[in-house]
């Protein structure tokens, strides 16, 4: 993958000993318009996104309509139900146009961890410091949509 692999922030500063060991396990991919995965479907990659896409994070509650629970955007990373030992996606994902992305088959992930320790913590350590703060910034999306759902279906005063 070469210049693009080195495109993504969260590569920024690695040796190019780690590089080699990680570089092979990302593959180059589009995501063409519209739904990427849907949610239950099986989780199988986790997902970097490149310059310039925004791909929607859709969730499905059994009882309610879906809703966009976060947006992910450049240089963002989704999908992480293959790499949190989920069998299926816990939320779908969708684009709004054509998505060019690099992924990583959970498993593959997980084998790196086995084969290469020190590489494996080095990527894992990356990864959760990217999603805290979405994860926060996700919480009070849904916070202000579930409000505005208590507020809509409240009696008038």
């Amino acid at each position: 993958m070469g210049n693009v692999f080195k495109e993504f922030p969260l590569f920024d500063g690695l040796s190019e000993d780690i590089l080699k060991i990680i570089e092979p396990l990302f593959e180059q991919c589009t995501c063409h318009k519209g739904i990427i995965f849907k949610q239950g479907d099986p989780a199988i990659y986790l997902y970097l996104i490149h310059k310039g896409y925004v791909v929607d994070i859709v969730y499905k509650p059994y009882d309610a309509p879906e809703i966009a629970i976060t947006s992910v955007k450049a240089n963002g990373i989704f999908g992480w139900s293959a790499i949190a030992g989920n069998r299926v996606y816990t939320s779908g994902a969708a684009c709004k146009a054509e998505c060019e992305a690099v992924r990583i088959q959970g498993n593959d992930l997980r084998e790196l961890c086995v084969q290469h320790p020190q590489a494996g913590e080095i990527l894992l350590d990356r990864l959760a410091e990217s999603v805290s703060s979405r994860w926060e910034n996700a919480h009070s999306q849904v916070r202000d949509i579930l409000g505005q759902g208590v507020l809509a279906h409240s009696p008038q005063v």
